[in-house]
């Protein structure tokens, strides 16, 4: 089983403790222009931990992600953005598993922004949480702090006892003397192992997984559950300090329109108005209350400039892309000879159009930060996915140095990629809020909130996409050629990461989960229209398998009725060559009870897809009568490697299972003729109520692989899985989201 552990031998280095340091804007563009895919860049954490602390009674800090308290409280400290998904939890079992802690001694800490000590390791020097990376870039980096931090007591504990250091046990936060067999905490000796030379990282001795006491048990309690229970928990939204103002921003009703002519006067003699004055993207209206920060926005008058608006309406975007689909894209993927696969088998050629439309991200805490102006600048709080873009944005907007900005991490009230904007637009307008404030001799703290309306009308949106395929068997009934059109538009040009994302004008995102399609067909041919309507999109849970494995999924499941074949034996004989995908296929078919019968008006059905490293299997089962229909039960098989945490596995792909469901049932961001979106709240922007949630069965594939993510990889296979489940209960074929029966 030691080969979990070689295959990830490339990690850093352990940091040294934080200093500060930001990487400049440049360096940041240079190194993500030069690294690959934003998966394979270079590990640069220095190396040469030393200790934080002289032998003084203080904390022994081994290295940058642990701090042990003389009352053995252990500090671990996580450079990703707890946002619900369990970082804290996951990371902190890493450190706790070598240092060979008791679980009760273990409470965790947000980083502070420090590119240099903190980056994720798959994304070079930068800071952030995304990607579902969070568990598999610092695997080995958390556990060797423990490690290090257990050698260094053992040395420290031998040295005192004088025996030698081969001999003294660890067990539960506590050295055991090899003669006595006297414990003492941690704690008793930090001042001492903080005199002790720490080893090289690389050279300190992991645990063999048969050894674990921590990773893969499913019964620990989450780190941040307590607090998030009795409500201690800060979050932005709750920040309160004295003389806390209230920030709101009228923004354009269209996309892509500016500020042409501001009458504030009504607004500012309201009572507890302070400040009415233009930013970058809009209005900033600041007020001592959100109450009275609202009333003052209504009474503000504006004049837009229109000039460059959206000005379309997702109708007419909708004619746009089917006309685009008539044509040929780039080539993304050719295999074979698609055209002459085709003509000869035009006798049996299938042709689908899936659609997607936009979505907005919608985490339950909308979107919030803090400022305040320091001693040496400027000083935010957030829960920043990303903090060294949010740090550099903050500078920029603030007038100000990125070494006079200190941003302190909160935990973030969901994101799905909402709180990992390239240009950083929450940190950015509450700097520019903040100097506006400075600028008019205001230093009062102000917090800046978006509204569920600001936010579900404010952009950011999962693009809409349109998917054409045709498909071929030969006379044997087996695949013969696959043609896949996409239509969707790019959420990477423009943005720093175009150059590592974006190949000869294609955006990878747009198309990940097709252009690597797994099935064993002969002729294949992907191509690409990117569109660029104006509407701002973003990153959304899973990204583009969000759209892609929906319209990939489906059409597998149309060729396989169309060859009289069992949909899924039909995947299994072509992924032959996939034993993981076929090991997840498998086991949700066989926990599903696949092939067992069912009553008139009910069906299966299956779908799988590979993400962000993992691989995931659906079933549905679903109940259709007459225009209604209900999802039954849903059946998940996971297979991300070392299951670190089984409970959080679990939690998260339950949730991005009802997050993928709410998609597939509910939600839809649409443009009226005019341009404007027509959603403002959950009152007609839906999201799935528990009402409405089935069952949700997760089961985990057993593995000695690297661990790989699951905060995303849940949401991908519900679509299709749900649509495939009313094709086999009504044989009505349905290939827009939402689902909705005629």
């Amino acid at each position: 089983m030691t080969h979990l552990f070689e295959r990830l031998s490339a990690a850093a280095p352990l940091a040294s403790p934080p200093a500060q340091h930001r990487p400049s804007r440049r360096d940041l563009l240079r190194v993500m222009g030069g690294a690959g895919a934003g998966l394979t860049l270079a590990l640069v954490l220095p190396g040469g931990a030393a200790p934080a602390e002289a032998a003084t009674g203080g904390p022994f800090a081994p290295n940058a992600f642990l701090r042990i308290d003389p009352d053995t409280t252990i500090t671990v400290i996580i450079k990703h953005l707890e946002m619900g998904q369990g970082v804290y939890t996951g990371l902190a079992t890493l450190v706790a598993e070598e240092l060979d802690a008791a679980w009760s001694q273990v409470r965790a800490e947000h980083a502070p922004a420090n590119a240099e000590l903190y980056n994720n390791l798959f994304w070079g020097p930068v800071q952030g949480t995304g990607g579902s990376s969070s568990l598999a870039n610092a695997f080995l980096q958390m556990r060797r702090a423990g490690a290090v931090a257990r050698a260094m007591l053992r040395q420290a504990a031998a040295s005192a006892w004088g025996v030698r250091v081969d001999t003294v046990g660890t067990a539960e936060g506590h050295l055991i003397h090899p003669g006595t067999g006297e414990r003492i905490p941690y704690g008793a000796m930090a001042a001492r192992a903080a005199d002790v030379s720490p080893p090289d990282p690389e050279s300190v001795p992991l645990k063999a997984p048969e050894d674990f006491t921590l990773i893969g048990r499913a019964d620990l309690r989450r780190t941040d559950a307590l607090e998030k229970t009795d409500g201690r928990a800060i979050y932005a939204s709750d920040v309160m300090l004295n003389g806390l103002l209230t920030a709101v921003v009228l923004r354009p009703p269209r996309f892509g329109a500016t500020l042409k002519a501001l009458d504030a006067s009504a607004a500012e003699v309201m009572p507890g108005v302070k400040a009415v004055f233009p930013i970058p993207r809009g209005v900033a209206v600041v007020a001592d209350g959100f109450w009275r920060t609202q009333k003052a926005r209504q009474a503000v008058m504006v004049e837009w400039d229109e000039t460059n608006a959206v000005r379309v309406g997702s109708k007419a975007l909708w004619g746009r892309y089917r006309a685009l689909a008539e044509t040929p894209g780039q080539t993304v993927r050719d295999d074979g000879d698609i055209h002459a696969a085709l003509a000869t088998a035009a006798s049996s050629v299938i042709e689908a159009t899936y659609t997607v439309p936009y979505m907005a991200h919608t985490p339950m805490e909308p979107l919030s930060a803090v400022a305040l102006k320091t001693a040496g600048g400027i000083e935010v709080r957030a829960g920043s996915q990303i903090p060294t873009l949010d740090v550099l944005a903050i500078a920029e907007a603030a007038g100000l140095r990125p070494d006079q900005v200190t941003l302190r991490t909160l935990y973030a009230g969901g994101s799905f990629g909402r709180r990992a904007t390239p240009d950083s637009d929450v940190a950015a307008e509450v700097a520019a809020i903040a100097r506006g404030l400075f600028d008019r001799g205001i230093s009062a703290p102000v917090k800046l909130l978006w509204t569920r309306e600001d936010d579900i009308r404010g952009g950011r949106y999962r693009p809409m996409a349109l998917h054409s395929l045709r498909g071929a068997l030969d006379e044997s009934r087996r695949p013969l050629a696959w043609h896949h059109r996409m239509v969707t538009q790019s959420i990477l040009k423009g943005t720093p990461f175009e150059s590592v994302l974006v190949k000869d004008g294609i955006d990878q995102t747009s198309v990940e989960g097709a252009v690597d399609l797994p099935y064993a067909i002969p002729n294949m041919l992907a191509d690409l229209h990117g569109p660029d309507p104006g509407v701002p999109v973003l990153w959304w849970r899973s990204v583009g398998h969000s759209h892609t494995a929906f319209a990939v999924e489906s059409f597998v499941d149309e060729l396989a009725h169309a060859a009289g074949a069992d949909p899924l034996a039909w995947r299994m004989d072509l992924l032959a060559d996939h034993p993981r995908l076929l090991g997840v296929l498998m086991l949700a078919a066989d926990r599903a009870g696949w092939g067992a019968p069912l009553e008139t008006g009910r069906g299966r059905g299956v779908a799988v897809h590979k993400s962000f490293g993992s691989y995931v299997a659906h079933v549905a089962e679903v109940t259709v009568s007459g225009t209604t229909m209900t999802v039954d039960r849903l059946v998940c098989a996971v297979d991300c490697g070392f299951p670190v945490n089984p409970d959080m596995i679990r939690a998260q792909m339950e949730g991005g299972t009802g997050f993928g469901l709410s998609a597939t049932l509910r939600g839809r961001i649409t443009l009226d003729d005019t341009g404007k979106v027509m959603q403002s709240n959950f009152h007609d922007f839906e999201i799935l109520r528990m009402s409405a949630m089935p069952p949700v069965e997760v089961h985990i594939v057993p593995s000695t692989e690297p661990p790989t993510g699951v905060g995303e990889p849940g949401v991908p296979t519900v679509a299709p899985a749900v649509a495939n489940a009313i094709f086999a209960a009504s044989g009505q074929r349905l290939r827009d989201l939402p689902l909705k029966l005629g």
